[in-house]
């Protein structure tokens, strides 16, 4: 039973409200984005709880204020590692949910006020973006033996993802109807449900043949482009199951090429061919569209150009003046020039 307290306090019908009308139906918030908020608020509630020694059911506003969310965020620091963009990250996410309820009820808002008051981490300097060389990358892709069902899926994967720089969500949520082999084109959904055309290669699109010939003999449109079996019914394939068969063909890969990082995860194909693609000279504008970022600011990761392009550079600018002697200045032994440009002489 509620006590009069909670009835008052109205939270957990604000934060109802929240879930289920604000975040999907007005600010139109991706599943995703839901997720990851659902996910904050569970381990907040539970903290809460625990900090104030009362069960999940009777966290108030009050209970929520600047303490008790900085000692949130200090304790996921120190338990989960959470960097400071993640902390950043949950912790807006929590003023969010007040700002909304002190816009449907003022009397709260001294509550967001209190948070206000809590500083953003300042994030350390962005270390250069970790990715594999075409070496590497081209020693992981010839690992998975494609004369095997799963080899042939691994490998179509891995290339396809490496191709287009996708998102592993981005990759899971293709469908079949997603490829077009005449016009060489692949069909990604990316954050906020934001569609975009990206362009493939003839080879990707041979892959593609082999491995639709295998595992959608009879396409349907709609029909998952990567999937599992279970209980007889194709189903979406998870990103567990991506990141299981690329750390263990990066491990057999290792063995033949030791440019393969120790720790290879799926979004590391999408920064492999980001780098490569810059470093081939695509403009970082054109990047940005390619990559699918809100913020072209987000594609600077890949400006910090690394030694060998810093070489090329040193080499070409050094080749323009080893061959042939910059000219003399026009003002070489004319003290009257030198005189004029100084003022000294009209």
């Amino acid at each position: 039973m509620k006590t009069r307290q909670q009835a008052a306090d109205g939270f957990y019908r604000y934060l109802r409200e929240w879930f289920t009308a604000f975040l999907p139906r007005q600010r139109g918030a991706a599943e995703n984005t839901i997720t990851s908020c659902r996910q904050t608020w569970n381990m907040l509630l539970g903290y809460v709880a625990e900090h104030h020694h009362a069960g999940v059911e009777k966290v108030t506003f009050a209970m929520v204020d600047r303490a008790t969310v900085t000692g949130f965020l200090d304790h996921m620091r120190a338990t989960k590692s959470w960097t400071a963009s993640t902390c950043n990250q949950r912790l807006a996410c929590i003023r969010s949910f007040f700002t909304y309820a002190a816009a449907a009820e003022p009397a709260l808002t001294i509550y967001l006020a209190d948070l206000a008051a809590i500083p953003r981490l300042k994030a350390p300097a962005a270390a250069p973006v970790k990715h594999m060389s075409t070496d590497a990358v081209t020693a992981l892709l010839a690992v998975p033996d494609p004369g095997t069902r799963i080899g042939l899926r691994d490998q179509f994967f891995m290339i396809l993802m490496y191709d287009l720089a996708a998102r592993d969500a981005e990759m899971l949520a293709m469908n079949v109807a997603g490829i077009d082999t005449r016009r060489l084109t692949a069909d990604l959904l990316g954050k906020g449900s934001k569609p975009r055309r990206l362009p493939i290669t003839s080879e990707t699109a041979r892959h593609f043949g082999r491995y639709a010939a295998v595992f959608h003999p009879s396409p349907e449109p709609a029909t998952p482009m990567f999937y599992t079996v279970r209980n007889h019914n194709p189903a979406r394939m998870s990103d567990d199951n991506v990141a299981r068969f690329i750390r263990q063909h990066a491990s057999t890969a290792k063995a033949r090429c030791p440019d393969i990082p120790d720790r290879v995860h799926p979004h590391m194909l999408r920064h492999s061919r980001a780098m490569h693609l810059y470093q081939a000279g695509m403009p970082l504008a054109l990047l940005t569209e390619w990559l699918g970022h809100a913020d072209p600011e987000t594609t600077l990761i890949y400006a910090h150009a690394d030694t060998e392009m810093k070489r090329r550079a040193l080499e070409k600018a050094s080749s323009g003046t080893t061959e042939s002697p910059l000219p003399a200045p026009v003002w070489h032994d004319r003290e009257d020039i030198i005189q004029r440009l100084c003022g000294l002489k009209e």
